[in-house]
């Protein structure tokens, strides 16, 4: 296509172009100005006009009364009812009953019997004189010729030992007569003189055993 050709072509073409943007602006308009009064007709359909009332004024307060007159008594309240429970029984529940075996029987213990008291032994006695009194074994001759020069008297006080066989096998002094004549000659005597019948023991036998003190006057005449 030459150039000439062209440009004719573009000459024609400008009033079409011209004319379409006109229609474009035209339509444009209308739509733009149909929706605004649209939008206008339905705000003030929404707007709705009113009466505005003046409230009334508040009711006037009774006046109080006198005061001669009584009040009325006030109501009377009545307590309500007690409430009544009823109670409702537990349920029973059915339970298999434990059984014990049965205990056994405690044993008896009987304690031992204690030992029996062992019998007193026998007491053991006393030897006993089978020549009756000492005193009566001393003679009158049997004074001391030299305490009777010196005129010696006194009481001696012996305890005499007796053997198994009843004599005396031993004599001792425990009061002495204050002379020693006397003591000698007194403890002489007795072994010489004196028989017992001997002392036993727990068991019945006879044993050694020691008098009580016993007492041999001297005296002069």
């Amino acid at each position: 296509m030459s150039y000439a050709q062209r440009r004719q072509m573009s000459t024609s073409r400008t009033p079409a172009i011209i004319i379409v943007a006109l229609i474009h602006v035209v339509l444009g308009y209308a739509i733009v100005t149909g929706l605004a009064y649209n939008v206008v007709k339905e705000k003030l359909e929404d707007l709705k006009t009113f009466n505005v009332e003046d409230e009334p004024p508040p009711p006037e307060e009774p006046p109080p009364p006198p005061e001669d007159t009584p009040l009325p008594p006030p109501p009377q309240v009545s307590a309500p009812p007690p409430l009544v429970r009823t109670l409702t029984p537990p349920t029973q529940i059915q339970t298999t009953p434990v059984i014990q075996p049965p205990m056994p029987p405690t044993p008896v213990i009987t304690p031992p019997a204690p030992p029996a008291a062992p019998p007193p032994p026998p007491r053991a006695t006393q030897p006993k004189s089978l020549s009756g009194s000492l005193q009566g074994l001393i003679r009158n001759d049997d004074y001391p010729q030299n305490a009777i020069e010196n005129e010696e008297q006194g009481t001696v006080r012996v305890v005499l030992t007796v053997g198994p066989n009843g004599r005396v096998a031993d004599c001792s002094v425990v009061g002495s007569s204050g002379s020693r004549t006397l003591d000698s000659t007194t403890c002489r005597i007795l072994r010489a003189r004196a028989k017992y019948e001997p002392a036993q023991d727990a068991s019945g036998n006879p044993t050694t055993s020691k008098t009580s003190p016993q007492s041999i006057r001297w005296v002069l005449e």
